[in-house]
């Protein structure tokens, strides 16, 4: 099959990756130089811009940072108006559930098969084709998505016929990973500042009610002093975002949600917003001047 992967990221590089393994003929699109060098020496093929991928792609899969960007590749450069009628195109991007309500139609409208399928499990789940997604769409556009969806998840969700259910669950899945890296950082902060060796704690609250999926993935990049992004803290300054502007439009409090979204916006107005979203962690750090691990 043929694969159209539009953003080479730390998920779109995996997926990308996971098709080429499972034998598909995949071609990227991704500005960076270096990535697109990276892409190549995989068996992929790399252009910098979606105007430049092939029009014959029988499935194109979208994985760039937000809504903007989703538009401008599909969009604005042309690239959906050269695809075929029955290509499935694959929304993996977190969206609020309107764009991807409208994104849906719109594609539809074109004669092409949308589904709205955003992802979860990071950047190990992606190299390793192990991602969950939370997908909906039509019978068709599943049928189509098939072979990709094998290739890149463990799990697919599937949610109902309409785009939008889709990023409605990722939404809320974002309301809680965001509050439950938030509520890491603060718990290592404090252990920290009471004097807790941090590698202990670590492996004590990893063993204790306490625990959670985020504490147990998130901390060791604090504890390693490795603040590369796998899911930087701009990602959940824009993710808490959507969940609060639809709280918002149902007249619904998220007290936790909005004391979360404050937090990494605080990281990210000290100059972290490209870091890894576990040192959010550093605004405690600017607070009380504890010393951070590694």
């Amino acid at each position: 099959m043929k694969v159209a992967v539009i953003g080479l990221g730390s998920m779109g590089m995996g997926a990308a990756c996971s098709l080429l393994r499972a034998g598909h003929e995949v071609h990227g699109a991704e500005l960076r130089e270096a990535t697109r060098a990276e892409f190549a020496a995989a068996g992929g093929t790399a252009v910098p811009t979606p105007a430049e991928l092939p029009a014959d792609a029988q499935a194109v899969v979208v994985f760039v940072v937000n809504a903007a960007q989703t538009e401008d590749a599909l969009f604005g450069s042309g690239y959906a108006a050269r695809l075929s009628p029955g290509t499935a195109v694959l929304c993996c991007t977190t969206v609020a559930p309107e764009f991807a309500r409208s994104l849906g139609a719109r594609l539809a409208g074109m004669g092409l098969l949308p589904l709205d399928a955003p992802v979860s499990g990071g950047s190990v789940a992606a190299k390793d084709g192990a991602m969950s997604v939370m997908a909906s769409g039509s019978e068709a556009a599943f049928a189509a998505a098939g072979p990709v969806l094998e290739a890149i998840a463990k799990k697919v969700w599937r949610l109902g016929a309409e785009p939008g259910i889709g990023s409605t669950v990722k939404m809320v899945n974002q309301l809680l990973a965001g509050v439950h890296i938030a509520a890491s950082a603060e718990a290592m902060a404090l252990g920290i500042r009471a004097g807790a060796d941090p590698r202990t704690l670590f492996e004590v609250i990893s063993g204790s009610a306490g625990s959670s999926w985020m504490w147990q993935n998130r901390v060791p990049h604090i504890l390693e002093g490795d603040d590369t992004p796998r899911s930087a803290v701009n990602i959940f300054v824009k993710d808490l975002g959507i969940v609060l502007d639809q709280a918002r439009a149902l007249t619904f409090p998220l007290p936790l949600a909005s004391a979360a979204h404050q937090l990494f916006l605080a990281a990210a107005a000290g100059g972290h917003g490209g870091k890894d979203d576990a040192f959010v962690i550093r605004v405690w750090q600017a607070l009380t001047g504890i010393e951070l691990p590694g």
